[in-house]
């Protein structure tokens, strides 16, 4: 498992070293809009607590996750409102440049590859 101390998302986002527009938080979610964005709304959903990935998630973390998908569908809700599509998805493994369970949270137009 990935040492949370080297975890860009304890590290510098949830520990508000790094200025990010909040969308939506509360004591166990936290998400933002991504400052390198994908698509023209660009959201980036994650835990709290550190969890390296959606696999390593734990049966003691079910409450966690039901937290985390309640968040995601709201923010998704919210881009088919305004965009009439969006998409959710989370990265494992090689794909995954910070070892920090997290979602990215999309609609609109494509602003740069990914």
């Amino acid at each position: 498992m990935t040492d949370p101390a080297c975890d860009f998302y304890c590290d510098k986002i949830l520990k508000g070293l790094l200025d990010v527009s909040v969308y939506l938080e509360n004591e166990h979610v936290f998400a933002f809009h991504h400052s390198n964005p994908i698509w023209e709304n660009h959201v980036v959903l994650l835990p709290k607590k550190h969890i390296e990935s959606l696999i390593t998630l734990e049966e003691a973390d079910n409450d966690l996750l039901l937290e985390l998908m309640r968040a995601a569908k709201l923010i998704a809700r919210d881009f088919m409102e305004r965009c009439g599509a969006a998409r959710v998805y989370t990265n494992l493994g090689e794909y995954q440049s910070s070892k920090h369970l997290h979602w990215h949270i999309g609609c609109g137009k494509q602003l740069r590859p990914y």
